[in-house]
């Protein structure tokens, strides 16, 4: 019996910088993801996340299980810039994380000189 397309979780097992974004996605590593992305020292994962969507300790589980590899999560919350929820701030904080809100595009542009940098860098970028 034939099978069809085969769905898998997105999931790149590395890390590399973005060399592009816009459009829906992004790119990185000769590879292209549309959607959502969390950059973490694990690997490139897609995110179920889209602009306006609440940002919670839920949404970022993930980036807490890795918080002892991560010092400052920089949140691309979309075209413009949207505050973290008191909470979120709080769960991050708990976990020894500086969490860091700003436009995608921004968040884009620093992770690359952070990681370039070789620093404790994570990513939560919203797909513009």
């Amino acid at each position: 019996m034939a099978k069809g397309i085969e769905i898998r979780q997105a999931h790149f097992p590395g890390r590399a910088p973005v060399d592009a974004y816009g459009n829906g996605g992004f790119r990185f590593a000769d590879m292209s993801h549309r959607g959502s992305v969390l950059m973490l020292p694990s690997g490139i994962y897609g995110w179920d996340m889209a602009e306006g969507d609440a940002l919670t300790p839920q949404s970022l589980a993930q980036v807490l299980s890795e918080a002892s590899a991560i010092e400052v999560l920089l949140v691309g919350t979309g075209v413009s810039i949207r505050p973290l929820p008191a909470d979120l701030k709080a769960s991050l904080r708990a976990a020894g994380i500086i969490s860091d809100p700003m436009s995608t595009g921004a968040a884009v542009r620093t992770f690359n000189v952070m990681l370039a940098e070789s620093r404790a860098v994570a990513a939560a970028l919203i797909a513009v």
